[in-house]
């Protein structure tokens, strides 16, 4: 690597929080853009709530923990955490208020001419009125559980993002002082209650329907306010893995702390009296800055499962289901077809199912002796599990790394590492002091030339289900070196071994990061040089210090670079004399932008790279990430497509101008561009094309034998 350079002044860094706040703005534009169909937009509106949340959970509750712990050290852009806590509070209190006026000024009207409508208590017929109380006393009352609260007894234990009804009670005879009482909406209900309705679909609130009977709950004693409301704890938490001799109970040790840790922000419902506030917020300890009184229904996540309900399709995105080329389709097996040449899909233009099929084939071959594969994120009723899981039954050698410490998955995980090691699977719980975010899996095949490796890339998960919602790319082949290299690489992390230097392929924390870093430099000395430089690159996040500090020089040095990037984006573009041949373009569409794409043109050979790792610090230093070089040329070119697309998106893209996003619009020269709608029309093309051409060509069916013989 080279010798660490000067750090450019704190002015030329975005905050890494604050630019967060900005692409979860950008997503909240989706959902105020009327071109969106309506329960699309309300899915956007649903997205940054569910967003927000996790904000809270894990940047907020870190940077409260460094306050308390009287941390003053500045970021890369000169602020303390005090000072970024001041801004995020101003900065997302502007984005609650946006959120709900998209809400109730936009989004609710429309959906009400949609036939779509929202009931309150008081403008219930006498139907739904008797409904609702038939409901309550049949389903709602057996289940809740008022809780009155002893002043003289610790607060009650409330659960992290969980509805509840804040009671205030008139005080007792004689006395003066206001009680209280709390009681959970239960999550075993639905939160929406469909109620009868001659002409489309009517619901009511579960929180309304408890607040409107709540006195029964109470029976003779006078209720002044019943305000839902709900709090947010810090899940900042890791597992000390030196303390933890078992990593395994470890994270069921996380998993429980964040059941009491510390309260990081409070919604409750705007018309709380400051009585009720006051109390809410000392019980729990509240910082006053990140109370929020909500102007309208709690948990706008919650509309998520209403704006994905059956019916009402003219109000929703046209669907675009993945392609699954000819040759790619049963009875086409993936060993023949990867013994023949490379594939790389692009995620979900083309079909996961290759993916699937190529583990579960896997699985039922006598001829394969082994599958080596690391899980961060699976789905619930995940085939890829279970085929590994029955590959292990069947006697073969199955190695999975299951990542215990992906945030919010960690439950699932041990779910599915208990289910794979009683199998037979070897299971190892990701790797000591690191998280494993690499996306891979190698099968060991015996053939008749000898032992042959087939291997699977990919910069997303292996889950089928986010596999239809994320771009990715996948990157399937059979070539010795890469097959080597993947042997290799789980041999080194899986045991004691040293750190090597593989044949192609380069994984952080070792030497990841180098290689970026040269790859940027060498590009720089080239256009020194008087060659032409150029750098392509697409990925989720851009915080790395270092690396920000490299693309600045090379800027400087007469390299243009064009940046992608989805999310967060420390980095500042077209400063004067700093990053004037910079672009950075963020695309948020109906599919979340997730592959991480590197292109270097090096002199006219350019080096195209797929990776799982963002450019963060946490990527490169702290995880298990690899960065794969794609040599193949039709796949270099389907990558190259894919990153000037990005790049010109006119429709859904927002080019960065220094610290501002701003929305690009079709001139009068261009046509309009939109990347996600032109990528499916290109698999649907792709899919056309083989069609095509394979109506031209006869096979006759060969005998199993023969088949397999090829």
């Amino acid at each position: 690597m080279s010798a660490k350079r000067k750090s450019p002044p704190p002015a030329t860094f975005i905050n890494r929080e604050l630019s967060w706040l900005d692409f979860n703005q950008r997503v909240l534009e989706e959902a105020a853009d009327l071109s969106v169909p309506l329960l699309e937009r309300l899915k956007f509106l649903a997205i940054t709530s569910s967003n927000l949340d996790e904000f809270f959970m894990v940047r907020v509750g870190g940077l409260q923990l460094l306050k308390t712990q009287g941390r003053t050290r500045r970021d890369a852009a000169g602020l303390t955490p005090t000072r970024q806590l001041q801004l995020i509070s101003r900065y997302a209190r502007k984005m609650v208020r946006d959120q709900y006026n998209c809400f109730q000024h936009d989004l609710e009207p429309a959906l009400h001419q949609a036939r779509i409508r929202r009931v309150m208590s008081p403008q219930l017929d006498q139907e739904q009125l008797r409904f609702i109380e038939q409901t309550f006393e049949d389903l709602i009352y057996p289940v809740i559980t008022p809780i009155a609260i002893d002043p003289d007894q610790p607060f009650p234990l409330l659960k992290a993002l969980t509805l509840y009804i804040a009671v205030r009670l008139a005080p007792a005879a004689g006395e003066d002082t206001s009680r209280f009482a709390v009681i959970m909406i239960p999550e075993s209900l639905a939160r929406f209650m469909t109620l009868p309705c001659v002409d489309g679909h009517e619901y009511i609130h579960l929180e309304d329907v408890v607040a409107a009977f709540a006195d029964r709950l109470f029976p003779g004693e006078p209720i002044e306010e019943a305000v839902p409301f709900r709090i947010t704890r810090n899940a900042d938490m890791q597992v000390r893995e030196d303390e933890a001799p078992d990593l395994l109970v470890g994270m069921e040790d996380i998993l429980a702390a964040r059941r009491t840790s510390p309260c990081v922000r409070l919604e409750i419902g705007q018309h709380a009296s400051t009585k009720l506030k006051g109390y809410l917020q000392q019980a729990l300890a509240v910082d006053p800055v990140f109370l929020f009184q909500i102007p309208g229904p709690l948990d706008l996540s919650a509309y998520m499962g209403l704006a994905t309900m059956a019916g009402f399709e003219e109000f929703k995105s046209e669907s675009w289901p993945p392609q699954l080329a000819p040759d790619l389709r049963p009875p086409e097996k993936m060993f023949d077809v990867l013994a023949g040449r490379d594939v790389l899909l692009h995620h979900p233009y083309d079909s996961f199912e290759p993916v699937i099929r190529f583990v579960e084939e896997a699985a039922d071959d006598p001829d394969v002796l082994a599958i080596k594969q690391i899980l961060y994120r699976t789905s619930n009723n995940s085939p890829i599990v279970a085929a590994l899981m029955r590959a292990a039954e069947r006697g073969k050698q199955v190695t999975v790394i299951v990542e215990l410490k992906a945030r919010f998955d960690e439950a699932r995980n041990i779910e599915w590492a208990r289910e794979m090691e009683a199998a037979g699977v070897q299971v190892i719980y990701g790797i000591r002091g690191f998280k494993t975010h690499a996306k891979i899996c190698v099968v060991i095949r015996r053939e008749s030339s000898g032992i042959k490796r087939y291997v699977h890339f990919g910069t997303g998960n292996y889950n089928e289900k986010t596999a239809r919602l994320y771009t990715d790319i996948s990157y399937m082949t059979s070539d010795d070196d890469y097959g080597a290299d993947a042997a290799t690489f789980f041999n080194t992390i899986t045991g004691y071994g040293q750190s090597v230097r593989f044949r192609k392929i380069d994984s952080a924390p070792v030497s990841l990061r180098t290689r970026l870093l040269e790859c940027i430099e060498n590009e720089a000395a080239r256009s020194q040089q008087g060659q032409k430089g150029h750098i392509m690159a697409k990925f989720n996040s851009l915080v790395d210090p270092d690396l920000i500090k490299a693309l600045y020089d090379a800027s400087q040095a007469g390299v243009k670079i064009e940046l992608n990037v989805r999310g967060i984006c420390c980095l500042r573009p077209g400063v004067p004399g700093l990053s004037d041949r910079i672009t950075v373009v963020s695309v948020v569409d109906r599919f979340l932008e997730h592959s991480r794409i590197i292109y270097f043109r090096r002199g006219g050979d350019p080096l195209y790279f797929i990776s799982s790792a963002d450019w963060m610090p946490r990527n490169l230093d702290r995880r298990i990430e690899l960065l794969v070089p794609v040599e193949d040329a039709m796949a270099q070119n389907k990558l190259f497509t894919i990153l000037k697309t990005c790049l010109r998106d006119n429709v859904k893209g927002r080019e960065l101008k220094e610290d501002h996003y701003h929305h690009r619009k079709p001139s009068k020269k261009s046509r309009a561009l939109r990347c996600q709608a032109y990528f499916y029309e290109l698999a649907q093309q792709a899919v056309r094309e083989q069609e095509d051409e394979q109506r031209r060509i006869f096979k006759p069916h060969l005998p199993q034998s023969k088949r397999t013989e090829r």
